[in-house]
């Protein structure tokens, strides 16, 4: 399948879901019959806590006998799990329902546009179905509706422990609670998920262990707001293994940190819980990275966007973990041109930068999102000036970061291969989340294998990626 619409520097969508559906697809079709009329196709957008959606829908469909493909022609209905965050991502999910008609015609809609299903059907009224995200089982029973349960054969149609999964072997996605309960004014997440609900702690390093079982050598945590994990049950003890865990942040990171394996840190707000995690990374137990979506670093315009953390207690807090824990990566998400942003806000970001010294950044122009408070603030900034400040930003980051990267000529770190190909072998350090960082090339090292864990001397680098030679 292909969404020909598809804008990487628009959108949240992940590459990786599409090769894995792709290798999967070929390689069940050479070893399996594919009978008529239980056929699924399947094209999941979005972030990684939608692609976990997917994941789950998925493994029940292929735990009843239903097999997935990967084009319109042999699919005898589509499902399409849509994103709607930003405008750009809304109109990529109706072209993709669009495409999706055109070519096969059964389609089922799911994910964070469904919730307004009204707005689908304005564009494509022929939908099958609709339902907004995490409806896994609805799902499922509308599948059923469309299309006749296979004969199940349990031998012909085995589905291992840790389910279907979208990314490679070797890392996976452990998604720890579902909704916000944040009120962020550009953004709608809540309105689309609910508040926040945290998964049983247990469930989760039952999910872990699985998943470490099955060959996955890094985990990212991600949920919308991960240090909020346990608010809701208000840190409920939960058991595994025997054992009595507390729900929260940290204790799930103590237990994950004696797996033995990678565990990477999403979609984490600055509070001072985060304070006690910061040890487990300078003790090895945890990757030292951090992936924080400030946002923005003016008081004024964190207070519109009704941010839950402000700018100068924040670099305070990094300073101290920096302290405790020298090799801590973080990365950062930041807008500009949010409504009423002046000069003199965007300032205090660029200055924000330069104290702060963030490794990697990711920068998005504000606009508009349908049903976001936001649209209701005045002083709109016009496009012009967005696009000048995203160039200043961009510029002053990328200054940061290629002078960040020179100092790792030399050093040597451990390397987590994604992909191997006739050029040599392409990695990632404890520095680089995949699909969103900088990666790590071995140019002519084509002995290695997805998922293998080498030692790399840094030789090169640029403002966002490092290149090196395997230490034999």
């Amino acid at each position: 399948m292909s969404v020909e619409t598809f804008n990487p520097k628009q959108t949240t969508t992940l590459e990786t879901p599409k090769k894995v559906m792709a290798d999967n697809a070929a390689r069940e079709g050479q070893t399996m019959d594919i009978g008529a009329g239980n056929r699924i196709g399947f094209i999941s957008l979005g972030c990684p806590k939608n692609l976990v959606d997917s994941e789950r829908i998925l493994t029940q469909l292929r735990t009843e006998g239903y097999d997935v493909v990967n084009t319109y022609n042999d699919a005898d209905l589509v499902i399409v799990n849509t994103c709607g965050f930003i405008d750009s991502a809304v109109q990529e999910s109706l072209d993709t329902i669009g495409e999706a008609l055109n070519e096969n015609g059964k389609v089922i809609v799911t994910g964070c546009l469904g919730v307004k299903e009204d707005e689908i059907r304005e564009v494509h009224p022929n939908v099958l179905a609709i339902t907004g995200p995490h409806a896994y089982e609805t799902v499922v029973e509308q599948v059923h509706d469309y299309l006749p349960r296979p004969e199940h054969n349990s031998f012909e149609h085995l589905v291992p422990d840790h389910g279907v999964k979208l990314t490679p072997r070797h890392f996976a996605y452990l998604k720890i609670s579902e909704g916000c309960n944040h009120r962020c004014t550009f953004c709608i997440i809540p309105s689309m998920r609910g508040d926040l609900v945290s998964r049983p702690i247990g469930e989760v390093l039952d999910e872990a262990q699985r998943l470490k079982v099955a060959g996955v050598k890094e985990l990212l945590v991600i949920s919308q707001d991960t240090s909020a994990y346990g608010v809701d049950v208000k840190n409920r003890t939960g058991f595994w293994n025997g054992m009595p865990v507390k729900t929260g942040m940290t204790e799930l990171c103590e237990k994950l940190g004696e797996m033995g394996i990678w565990v990477r840190l999403h979609y984490v707000y600055p509070y001072p819980s985060v304070d006690k995690v910061i040890p487990l990374m300078a003790a090895g137990k945890v990757l030292p990275y951090l992936d924080i979506p400030l946002q923005h670093a003016s008081p004024r315009i964190l207070k519109l966007m009704k941010r839950p953390a402000a700018a100068e207690r924040t670099l305070e807090r990094i300073l101290k973990w920096r302290e405790i824990c020298p090799e801590l990566v973080i990365r950062s998400t930041f807008i500009v041109g949010f409504p009423g942003e002046t000069e003199e806000d965007f300032q205090m970001l660029l200055d924000f930068l330069d104290a702060a010294q963030l490794d990697r950044v990711g920068c998005f122009k504000y606009s508009d999102v349908d049903g976001a408070k936001a649209n209701e603030l005045p002083d709109a900034v016009p496009e012009s000036v967005k696009e000048e400040r995203f160039e200043r930003f961009m510029l002053k980051q990328q200054a940061i970061s290629a002078a960040k990267l020179q100092k790792r000529i030399g050093q040597q770190m451990d390397v987590l291969i994604d992909e191997v190909d006739e050029e040599g072998a392409i990695g990632r350090s404890y520095a680089d989340a995949p699909e969103i960082d900088g990666m790590v090339y071995l140019n002519g090292d084509t002995e290695l294998k997805p998922g293998d864990l080498v030692t790399v001397t840094i030789e090169h680098a640029d403002e966002y990626d490092l290149w090196g030679s395997r230490v034999v």
